[in-house]
């Protein structure tokens, strides 16, 4: 093995790409960047049932996203590949072929029935269930008469006669070790001639030259496995560290399917920014050591340590992450947030091409005060559209009983009067204004502050008035408010 580092992220084109294993793609990606390595993109396709280009896409399109680039592998190229598992079948069948020709491998005839009765014999006797090796020594008559029979052999791999510790030696959790007699002859090939996941990944590893192997801790126990079967081909150890898992709020794991599963694609229909889940992921099993949790990716890049990552499970936090997701919403260029709101925007039916190209500036200042309440961008729509529609009370005749008086009118009358004069009605302006209806008027803070709302809004409660009077703008205002007025007499 060269002293280059190299990692790889191989995942399997089988389904929509989920957070735990994109946190797996972050984590190999940050070290590749610390170290000033390269990150392999290779895509484990051998569930020729389930693989499809489509998924294939979709995580490369999902990593784009998040600005996880790959240095080599699936749509780059570079000098090892092909990167599909299925274009590698030859290269397996050579290295199979090595392990037989030494003795670290053997043709097993075994049928499924006599597999199952051996599987029930074992734990008739309170055994645990493993391959006997029945179809260790077979004599070559003994392998002609299966042929003949029209069996079709898998492949095993041979274990090694004396038991040992097989020791990993993981940068997360140190040296964990696994005795060999829990282990039986694993099968490395099965019948329809395509390779088991722990003989196709120590050859791509091996040839590739991954110097780190980085995955989820499901992976810690195929990991004795592949020791031995580097050993058997005399392939250099990479370096191994084996990620925590990620369980849900209960403490139980994350689920990879189903209507509970989180997948990396929801969260982008939703509207989350990739730079907010790209930080959240990072703080999945690590941590700066301080309460700091708002890190730009140059600061993760600089501070991040693989050795630092917890053995305990990371827990999903979905307020967490909302609550980080509306932190960058909010310090994001508005420009931008206008842009990735416009979609939702449209959905929702409160705007069309048309209302947008004709109101952009006034849009962009109904997105910027709306924004300070989301938590994800489709959220938008809901805040917006007290800007976008008309008012209706949820009680007409309530609401009238709130613009009785002449207190009321006489504060409705002096607003709309110091709201025209004003050159620019800003939010402080507003303010400013408030305050001198207060000072001048000889009426109490309820009788300014909530008619006023309730006039505007339609609620008794919502975003800050001082911004809203200043997006409508008095031409908006003073409508609303005679509107008010009118509604009072008529009822």
């Amino acid at each position: 093995m060269s002293n280059n580092i190299r990692l790889r992220f191989p995942p399997s084109p089988t389904g929509k790409i989920h957070i735990g294993n994109m946190r797996t793609a972050l984590f190999n990606w940050l070290v590749a960047k610390q170290k000033g390595g390269e990150l392999v993109l290779r895509i484990e396709d051998t569930d020729q049932a389930r693989s499809t280009k489509e998924f294939e896409d979709i995580i490369i399109q999902e990593m784009e996203w998040l600005g996880l680039d790959a240095d080599e592998g699936v749509g780059i190229g570079g000098d090892y590949g092909p990167y599909r598992q299925t274009e590698r079948i030859d290269l397996y069948q050579e290295y199979a072929d090595k392990l037989l020709e030494s003795g670290h491998a053997y043709k097993c005839y075994c049928t499924k029935e006599e597999l199952d009765q051996m599987r029930q014999k074992a734990i008739d006797n309170d055994e645990m269930p493993r391959y006997d090796g029945s179809c260790r020594n077979l004599t070559e008559e003994e392998r002609k008469a299966y042929e003949a029979e029209g069996r079709e052999p898998v492949l095993r791999f041979k274990l090694p006669a004396e038991e040992r510790e097989i020791i990993v030696e993981d940068l997360i959790r140190g040296d964990v070790s696994f005795n060999s007699s829990v282990l039986d002859d694993f099968i490395i090939f099965k019948s329809d001639g395509m390779p088991t996941y722990n003989f196709a990944v120590v050859i791509d590893d091996a040839l590739m030259e991954i110097s780190h192997v980085i995955r989820g801790e499901d992976h810690l126990s195929n990991t004795p496995k592949q020791i031995l079967i580097y050993e058997a081909l005399g392939f250099d150890l990479p370096k191994f560290a084996h990620l925590p898992l990620i369980l849900d709020e209960n403490k139980a794991k994350l689920k990879k399917r189903g209507k509970d599963s989180v997948y990396i694609g929801e969260f982008r229909e939703q509207g989350y920014l990739p730079e907010a889940l790209f930080n959240f992921m990072a703080l999945l099993g690590w941590s700066t050591g301080d309460e700091e949790e708002i890190l730009s990716q140059t600061e993760i890049i600089d501070r991040f340590a693989i050795e630092d990552v917890n053995k305990s499970g990371a827990v999903f936090d979905r307020e967490k992450l909302n609550w980080m997701n509306g932190k960058y919403i909010r310090a994001a260029e508005i420009d931008r947030i206008f842009e990735l709101s416009l979609p939702f925007l449209l959905e929702s039916g409160l705007v069309d091409q048309e209302y947008i190209e004709n109101n952009r500036d006034w849009l962009l200042k109904v997105i910027d005060e709306s924004r300070t309440g989301v938590d994800y961008l489709s959220q938008i729509p809901a805040e917006a559209e007290l800007f976008l529609t008309e008012i209706e009370f949820e009680d007409p005749a309530a609401a009238a009983e709130e613009f009785k008086g002449e207190d009321v009118k006489l504060v409705f009358e002096t607003l709309k009067e110091k709201a025209f004069a004003r050159e620019e009605l800003t939010a402080e302006a507003v303010g400013e204004i408030f305050k001198e209806l207060k000072n001048e008027l000889d009426v109490g803070g309820r009788t300014i502050y909530h008619p006023t709302r309730l006039a505007i809004t339609g609620k008794g409660s919502g975003p800050e008035m001082t911004s809203v009077i200043s997006i409508f703008g008095a031409e908006e205002i003073a409508r609303r408010l005679d509107a008010a007025l009118e509604l009072a007499e008529n009822n």
